[in-house]
């Protein structure tokens, strides 16, 4: 049998009282959303002026649009056509829910108030989305020993029980409208440019003195807080990592964390082998990530991961 292989036989399972929380890294996110939502709020407002009477109808419909993020069928439609899952078959889900069973009966979480589901795949990924949803590639489920495929499983888990998975898709549907308003200025000022270059210099000072005057009216009646949104990806990315970690802690205290080492050696070697290729396309020179890039990583760095599993890697000393 394989070091990794784990018995998955039927047990009792112990539900603990508390099946979810919300953590610290929960709450950050959420906070560090607060600019984009205020900015989302302000573009809402403009919108809903055209509505009349009705206007503050349309803003307290938008705010209650956030409980979509858990009603089921809007999950299903955020599993299929923005993350191309699908649901597992009867050979697959007769691969899955012993393993999940066993992550769930040693986390004493109700594992059938998530829904398992698949991505069609061949690299090691998996991922927690909305209320609900754990995806796991069809890679990882077919190659992994199944106490691997555990730990992956728990590490998912991990962003559910934490409240990662909600609080970063609540904070993103929120942002939605600021970010699409703010694609429509951007390609409005991009073809008044090149409209204004037909006129020469005049035109083009004329446009970048009216965008920056609309640009410098609206910080200053906002009191400069779209500038927050400058530094919040760099946050939110920060808290991201630190989310990666507590998920990876919560498999690993629940004895996962061998198979969760040896999960994050592959997924090291698949980036290494993709690495190869991007300095095979680049005639031989590397290409070297750039420091605002690391900082902008929503996953901590190989080490970093290995580093704060060591606690669960040492064996235990006899009392």
């Amino acid at each position: 049998a394989h070091p990794h292989h784990i018995s998955t036989d039927a047990r009792r399972i112990h539900l603990s009282n508390q099946q979810r929380r919300t953590d610290a890294t929960a709450v950050g996110s959420l906070l560090l959303h607060l600019p984009n939502f205020l900015c989302s709020l302000f573009v809402v407002g403009l919108v809903s002026a055209f509505f009349g009477d009705f206007a503050l109808v349309v803003i307290l419909l938008w705010i209650a649009s956030g409980a979509l993020v858990f009603h089921r069928p809007t999950e299903s439609a955020l599993a299929r056509h923005l993350l191309r899952l699908r649901y597992p078959t009867p050979q697959e889900r007769a691969k899955l829910e012993p393993v999940w069973r066993e992550v769930t009966a040693r986390a004493g979480v109700e594992g059938r108030t998530y829904e398992l589901w698949v991505e069609d795949s061949d690299s090691l990924n998996a991922v927690a989305a909305a209320g609900h949803i754990v995806g796991v590639t069809r890679f990882a489920m077919n190659q992994l020993p199944n106490g691997e495929l555990a730990a992956v499983l728990a590490h998912e888990l991990g962003h559910h029980v934490g409240g990662h998975a909600w609080s970063g898709l609540l904070g993103y549907w929120y942002a939605l409208p600021g970010r699409i308003a703010w694609r429509v200025l951007k390609a409005v000022s991009t073809v008044a440019f090149h409209v204004s270059k037909a006129f020469g210099c005049f035109g083009v000072a004329f446009v970048v003195m009216l965008v920056g005057g609309l640009a410098f009216a609206t910080v200053s009646t906002l009191y400069g807080l779209p500038l927050l949104i400058l530094g919040v990806p760099y946050a939110l990315a920060a808290v991201g990592r630190r989310s990666e970690l507590r998920a990876d802690e919560h498999a690993a205290a629940l004895g996962f964390a061998p198979m969760l080492a040896a999960v994050l050696d592959k997924l090291h070697r698949q980036e290494q082998y993709t690495q190869a290729e991007v300095t095979a396309r680049n005639g031989g020179v590397p290409v070297e990530e750039g420091a605002l890039s690391r900082l902008l990583s929503s996953h901590p760095d190989h080490h970093t991961r290995l580093h704060h599993l060591q606690p669960y890697l040492q064996p235990q000393r006899p009392y």
